[in-house]
């Protein structure tokens, strides 16, 4: 079974993760770990004026498959603004869920297939986008204050 998951693509995705490191002077920032499998992502986000990705930096503990997800996502992202990150997320959960067929558009996302059925990788998955999008909140909060 674990021969499947993890493919020999999900293991070039996983040490070929662009931005991981990170950033000195980042605008937002987010920590989050996974309850269930105990990966930990650090992401730093520097947000352009109208609100897109400017640069991205990780800190990535987790298993091949988050780092692949990881990967894929730091290889799109910068540029993208958080709606279009948030609605990659939303979709890749959803097949993950079996809601859906296609993991997502980006470039890669078909290597994340082989995990569909393995639910204790999910959250490890979701997590790097779950922590850009918690650091574009916190790059936000940040402005509202200031």
């Amino acid at each position: 079974m674990s021969g499947a998951l993890y493919t020999r693509e999900i293991l070039r995705l996983a040490v070929s993760i662009p931005h991981q490191q990170r950033l000195d002077h980042p605008d937002g920032t987010a920590e989050l770990r996974s309850r269930t499998c105990g990966s930990k992502v650090v992401a730093d986000v520097i947000v352009t004026e109208s609100g897109s990705l400017q640069d991205l930096g990780f800190e990535i503990s987790a298993c091949a498959l988050g780092q692949a997800s990881a990967a894929i996502l730091g290889a799109q992202a910068v540029g993208k603004p958080v709606a279009e990150i948030e609605r990659i997320r939303t979709n890749l959960a959803a097949f993950l869920a079996g809601s859906i067929e296609s993991p997502g558009t980006w470039p890669d996302m078909d290597k994340l297939k082989a995990a569909k059925d393995h639910k204790g990788r999910h959250a490890a998955i979701l997590l790097p986008y779950d922590a850009v999008i918690a650091a574009f909140a916190a790059a936000a909060a940040k402005q509202e204050v200031a």
